[in-house]
């Protein structure tokens, strides 16, 4: 894809970056907030207690059993972007089989 500001002023925007684009748009206009962060970022305690939508105890006590790599600068955490998104893939996958567990049990009890 091409855009342009004025005549002879070209950019050719790579596919990849039109579709995260494209999605960007499509989540603002559903009310959504948008961040775009390098896939090497760390964020803070809070950011990434944020992120997953828990308290920040809570997070800290996933970083400190290892479940999402962090690292200390001076006394505060940085938490790697990367881990955090794993963890939340990972979470995310373990809440679905445990939901489609459920409904097969419901099932099999004839609830539903």
């Amino acid at each position: 894809m091409q855009v342009s500001d004025e005549p002879g002023a070209e950019l050719t925007v790579p596919r990849e970056a039109v579709i995260v684009l494209a999605r960007a748009l499509s989540h603002l206009a559903d009310g959504h907030a948008v961040t775009v962060l390098p896939a090497d970022a760390e964020l803070t305690t809070q950011q990434a207690a944020d992120l997953l939508h828990v308290s920040r105890p809570f997070l800290i006590r996933l970083l400190e059993s290892g479940e999402i790599r962090y690292r200390r600068v001076g006394s505060h955490r940085r938490v790697d972007l990367q881990s955090l998104l794993d963890y939340r893939r990972a979470d995310d996958a373990r809440s679905l089989r445990a939901a489609n567990e459920l409904s097969a049990l419901d099932e099999e009890l004839g609830l539903i």
